[in-house]
């Protein structure tokens, strides 16, 4: 992937999702989200990767997701699995999700490398 990268429509799905919750249920919430991911949506077709965040200060929870398409998104989307779950969760928290496209990735740069500035 060059510095420049834009996104073609072809590449993963990605989802930013972030949670408001009153810090006295965010233990709950990150636990309602690891039960609905932990073995049900991760094992959805299309499913590669997530990761769980919570805030220092009790009031957030995000879960960053991507998904090999839309299509494989919408259909977890429609096992009644992980829904009663989620269903908690949203009484618990306000849920603001996002789906998003990247349009470049940093890595770090090498500081051995003599080419590279450092």
């Amino acid at each position: 992937m060059s510095a420049n990268h834009v996104s073609s429509g072809n590449e993963p799905l990605t989802l930013i999702n972030v949670f408001q919750v009153d810090p006295a249920h965010q233990e709950q919430l990150v636990d309602l989200l690891k039960r609905a991911t932990d073995g049900i949506v991760n094992a959805a077709p299309g499913f590669i990767t997530s990761t769980l965040h919570r805030s220092l200060d009790g009031t957030k929870v995000a879960m960053y997701s991507r998904w090999r398409s839309k299509d494989d998104y919408q259909a977890m989307r429609g096992d009644p699995r992980p829904r009663a779950l989620l269903e908690e969760a949203l009484s618990i928290a306000k849920f603001e999700p996002g789906i998003y496209e990247v349009v470049q990735t940093y890595l770090p740069l090498n500081k051995q490398n003599p080419g590279g500035g450092g």
